[in-house]
C-alpha cells in the first residue's frame, strides 16, 4: 500500500507516483483521493486528462463509482507543462493515452519540486504494456498496482480483456465493452484464441 511522504519538502525535490491496473481496478478512486487529501492540506492542485477520454465527462475526471473531480482535458502533454507552473501537486488520468512525451513532461514537473500523481492502465486489451505507461513506472517513486476482481473466478483481476469486437488500440468503452479478468480467464478467451 502506497505510503505518504513525510520528508521536509523544503529541502527535497517533487516526486512521481503511478498507480497502475486493469480497468475497474479503483484507479481512478484512488487519483482522486489522493488528490482530494492534498486539496484539504491547502496545495495547489491541478488534474488533466487526455481530450479523447469523454466516457463520463468531457471536463471532470469521474470514476466508475461517479466519483469525480474538477479537471482540464489536454490534446497533449505540452499543454499540461504549461497550465501547471504554479502547482504543489499534478494529477494525471488515463496517461497511457497520451504519447511518450508524457514521460518527459512528468520527469520535468517532479524535477521542478512539483508531487505529479499519475493514473493509467498498465497493459492494453492484448496484455502488452500500454504506452508510455511502462516508462512512466520505470521513472515513478512509487508505483501502486491496484486490482479488480474477476466475476468468473473470484481471483484478483488485472487483464482488461475486450468483450466487444473491433482491433483499435484504443476503444473507450466501459461495463458493455469491457471484463476485468484474471490471468487465467484471459488465457482461455484472449491468448488461445488468438494462436
Amino acid at each position: 500500500m502506497f505510503l505518504e511522504n513525510t520528508i521536509n519538502h523544503s529541502k527535497q525535490s517533487g516526486w512521481m507516483e503511478v498507480i497502475c491496473g486493469s480497468m475497474f481496478s479503483g484507479k481512478t478512486e484512488e487519483l482522486i483521493r489522493r488528490l482530494r487529501r492534498a486539496e484539504m492540506a491547502g496545495q495547489n492542485v491541478e488534474i488533466f486528462k487526455p481530450k479523447l477520454d469523454i466516457r463520463y465527462s468531457e471536463e471532470d475526471v469521474v470514476s466508475h463509482n461517479q466519483n469525480k473531480i474538477r479537471s482540464t482535458a489536454v490534446d497533449n502533454p505540452n499543454e499540461i507543462l504549461l497550465l501547471a507552473s504554479n502547482c504543489d501537486v499534478v494529477g494525471i488520468d488515463e496517461a497511457q493515452f497520451f504519447d511518450e512525451s508524457i514521460v518527459d513532461i512528468a520527469n520535468h514537473l517532479a524535477n521542478s519540486g512539483i508531487r505529479v500523481v499519475i493514473a493509467g492502465l498498465d497493459m492494453d486489451f492484448l496484455g502488452r504494456p500500454f504506452g508510455p505507461m511502462p516508462n512512466l513506472m520505470a521513472t515513478a517513486e512509487y508505483v501502486t498496482k491496484v486490482h479488480a476482481i474477476c466475476k468468473r473466478t473470484g481471483n484478483l483481476a488485472n487483464y482488461s480483456m475486450r468483450t466487444s469486437k473491433g482491433d483499435n488500440l484504443v476503444e473507450l468503452g466501459e461495463t458493455e465493452s469491457y471484463e476485468a479478468v484474471s490471468r487465467r480467464v484471459f488465457i482461455d478467451e484472449v491468448l488461445l484464441k488468438r494462436k
